[in-house]
């Protein structure tokens, strides 16, 4: 079965994608870091985080994917 986002990205109980991911996750799918999200959310240009709890924020994995596929692929 092919999947399309590494598999390396979090993961619930079984095999089924989750949701959310914490920045951790997201840093790893991206290869950005932890600054570059944080200033890319403020210039919108970035998927925004939502609050999971008082100190908790993640982003939706739905949000990163159409980010993602919005970028331009580079040309040789």
């Amino acid at each position: 079965m092919e999947r399309s986002l590494p598999s390396h990205a979090s993961k619930d109980a079984g095999d089924a994608p989750s949701l959310f991911l914490r920045l951790p996750a997201v840093m790893r799918l991206t290869g950005l870091g932890r600054s570059t999200i944080y200033r890319m959310v403020s210039e919108k240009r970035f998927p925004c985080p939502v609050r999971l709890a008082r100190r908790a924020v993640a982003w939706r994995r739905a949000d990163l994917v159409q980010w993602s596929e919005s970028r331009p692929t580079a040309t040789q």
